[in-house]
This record gives structure tokens, C-alpha cells and sequence, in this order.
């Protein structure tokens, strides 16, 4: 016999509360509703479970029976379901990462511990790469983005900020003289990176110059190395060279030309509601990538 559901939650309503009516506000529904429904019961157990009066509502020797027996697995009925639903909210599952490469060793993987120790349940995928991957392609639940972002259905969460930073080596600059303006660029030794087109502002603009060179290479570390060694110039992110420039290995220039910081942006599809492993991680990232540290950008 299949178990017989209809009707069960305002029997027990009216059971504990001893009213038709008190049962009806505690379950936001009408007397008449609750009424039917308790009769309806009744009449597929061929028993009456109340004793009604005008003036008092009470159980039946077989509806005190069926209370007691029903009560206790109601209760675990509805513990069942606090169960599932608490382990839905908590984080778990894989997350599928993607970010630039040198930003992703500075800065992403270092988190990656103490993260899945606050959540021993969730594992990550992390896939450095300077290449824009398609996120539906490869299943990517996050990516981690600088600059500016084009349209999409994707949502973004501001992280940071990166700074482009044009230096070379006061040796480069001891013999070839400081640049004075973008234009005086063709006159020099650019390292030139992924893009040959270097980024300035100018006039409240921000505008784009095609650079040349003796090396081109998609690596920002070799970059940095071959601008200390005295070999031309680089427009590098910040993190790349703040150290260098502190240490006087490489020296600004063109500093009334530095664009504005562009955002450092992670991006996550679109839904009706955010998985907890993916809120969990953004909101971990906000909270612990080092926003001094952030103005920063990746080649």
C-alpha cells in the first residue's frame, strides 16, 4: 500500500493547535481548505480522526494513533530535506579555472592552498595560459581577464586594476636617449611582446602605435630580461617590473603618456542562481588578492 500523503501536514496542524482555524493561518491557507483536506483523509482511512464541536476540536482514539505514528516521520521528513538542501548550499565540486600566466603564478596559484583548505570539498582545475580561451568550449567556470572586456552574456567581477609601464635600462638609455613623445618610438629598440600595438594616452585619448624591433618574443619574463640586458624598450604590466624599478635596473619613461589602469576582471556564465563552489571562490579572490599589489596587468 502506497503511503497517502494528501491531506497529512493539515491533519497534524489541526493536531497540535486544536483548531481548524489556527491551522489555517499557520499554513497560509483557508478553513474551508483545511477542512476538505482533513476529510478527505478521513475517508480514505474509513475513520474519523477529530471529535468536532463548536466550541472544541480534539483527536479520536485512532486519530491519536495515526498523530503519534505519523509525528516522528514527518520529523525526519523534514530533516531529510534540511539535509539535502544544506548540502546543495555547501561549496563542492570541481572548479575549472583559466588566467594569464604570469599573473596566474603570481597571484592566482598561491591561493589555491589555503582556499581548498577553507573548502575541503571543492577541487580546482587551474589552466594558465595567455591565450582567451572559449569558456562553453572547454567548460571553464572562471576566467580570470585584464583589461578591457568586449560584450557578452558572461558576468565579470572586478578584482583589481593593472598599470602598462614603458621602461628600459639606464644603459639603453645612456645611448640611445630617453624617448621625448610616442612618436620618437620608431626611432628606437621595442621589445615587442604578443602585440606590436603599444598603448599611450594622449590628449584624454587613450591611442595605439606600431612598435618594431630586434626581439619578439609572447614571453613577459624574457621581455623583462632582455630590457635589463640594455636591448630596447618594453611596455610591460606593472608586476613585471616593479622591482626592477625600485632596484634601478630599468627606468620609466614616457610618463605623461601612461594610460589609465585597466580592470583585472574574473569572468563566470550567466545563470539564475551562482553554484556555492563558484561564489565561494570569487568571493575569495576579492577578499584575498592583495589590492596593493593590484595594479597590475598581465603581456
Amino acid at each position: 500500500m502506497a503511503p497517502h500523503w494528501e491531506g497529512l501536514n493539515e491533519f497534524l496542524s489541526v493536531a497540535e493547535h486544536g483548531s481548524f482555524t489556527q491551522a489555517a493561518n499557520k499554513l497560509d491557507t483557508t478553513v474551508v481548505s483545511v477542512s476538505r483536506r482533513v476529510a478527505a483523509l478521513e475517508a480514505y482511512l474509513g475513520v474519523k480522526l477529530f471529535h468536532r464541536t463548536t466550541r472544541k476540536v480534539s483527536l479520536t482514539d485512532e486519530g491519536e494513533l495515526y498523530y503519534q505514528r505519523c509525528r516522528p516521520l514527518i520529523a525526519a521528513l523534514v530533516d531529510a530535506e534540511q539535509t539535502i538542501t544544506q548540502a546543495q548550499s555547501l561549496p563542492a565540486g570541481q572548479i575549472r579555472v583559466t588566467a594569464p600566466v604570469n599573473f596566474g603564478e603570481q597571484y592566482i596559484a598561491p591561493l589555491l592552498a589555503p582556499f581548498m583548505v577553507a573548502y575541503p570539498q571543492v577541487a580546482v582545475d587551474l589552466h594558465l595560459t595567455n591565450r582567451r580561451v572559449d569558456m562553453t568550449d572547454t567548460g571553464t567556470d572562471v576566467a580570470i581577464r585584464i583589461g578591457h572586456l568586449p560584450d557578452s552574456s558572461l558576468k565579470a567581477k572586478r578584482l583589481g586594476s593593472r598599470q602598462l609601464t614603458i621602461c628600459a635600462s639606464p644603459g639603453y638609455l645612456a645611448l640611445n636617449g630617453r624617448p621625448e613623445s610616442p612618436s620618437t618610438l620608431s626611432h628606437h629598440s621595442c621589445l615587442v611582446g604578443s602585440n606590436e600595438h603599444w598603448h599611450y594616452q594622449s590628449g584624454g585619448k587613450v591611442r595605439t602605435l606600431t612598435v618594431s624591433g630586434r626581439l619578439r618574443c609572447n614571453s613577459g619574463v624574457a621581455l623583462l630580461n632582455a630590457a635589463k640586458h640594455g636591448l630596447g624598450l618594453a611596455q610591460l604590466p606593472h608586476y613585471y617590473v616593479q622591482s626592477a624599478l625600485v632596484s634601478g635596473e630599468l627606468e620609466e619613461v614616457l610618463t605623461d603618456y601612461r594610460v589609465d589602469d585597466e580592470g583585472i576582471w574574473a569572468l563566470y556564465p550567466s545563470g539564475r542562481q551562482l553554484q556555492p563552489k563558484i561564489a565561494a571562490w570569487l568571493a575569495y579572490l576579492a577578499e584575498h588578492l592583495p589590492a596593493q599589489q593590484l595594479r597590475t596587468g598581465v603581456y
